[in-house]
């Protein structure tokens, strides 16, 4: 089932979709320090997708390997903040060295997928990441719980500057 579930994740993520809004081109941070980037995050929001359907307590956690990619584990607990915990182990790697903001991720060789970091707080305290298409987005932190004001502030960035439909979100903290 996890390994029908990897290889359907796959596809999809390396599938052509259409640009919601291809006359705003998405842009990512200037700069990650992919050192600090790495740990654990905790899904705050997202666009629902197949395989996140029915997630509770999403998190992903990320290590820095010797060879520079990026081992990445993704868990939810299935129907219930304290359902079964499934994972999705998979390699990113990073393809634009010079900000180290646009990585591919896979979790079935050879398809991968875009991931962009597109906001990213001083501190590392919180992310936002999608593609290039608009057709995923993850708002993340380093805690399971976002403040109000911060996550109000990231959903206007995110509806005004970038673009995106914020009808679509779905928090996924349970």
């Amino acid at each position: 089932m996890l390994k029908r579930f990897i290889i359907v994740l796959s596809a999809y993520l390396a599938c052509c979709q259409t640009t919601a809004n291809a006359e705003v081109p998405l842009k990512t941070v200037e700069h990650v320090d992919i050192e600090r980037y790495m740990g654990e995050w905790y899904e705050i929001a997202s666009y629902p997708q197949w395989f996140s359907r029915d997630c509770y307590n999403t998190t992903a956690k990320y290590t820095l390997r010797d060879d520079g990619r990026v081992d990445v584990l993704n868990e939810c607990h299935k129907g219930s903040p304290t359902g079964d915990v499934t994972s999705a182990k998979g390699v990113a790697r990073v393809v634009n060295k010079k900000t180290n903001a646009e990585l591919k991720v896979s979790f079935f060789w050879p398809f991968s997928g875009d991931y962009w970091i597109i906001e990213l707080g001083d501190n590392y305290e919180y992310a936002v990441v999608s593609e290039p298409r608009r057709s995923t987005l993850w708002i993340l932190s380093r805690s399971p719980d976002m403040s109000r004001d911060t996550l109000d502030a990231l959903l206007s960035r995110l509806q005004n500057v970038h673009k995106f439909d914020l009808s679509k979100l779905k928090y996924t903290r349970g």
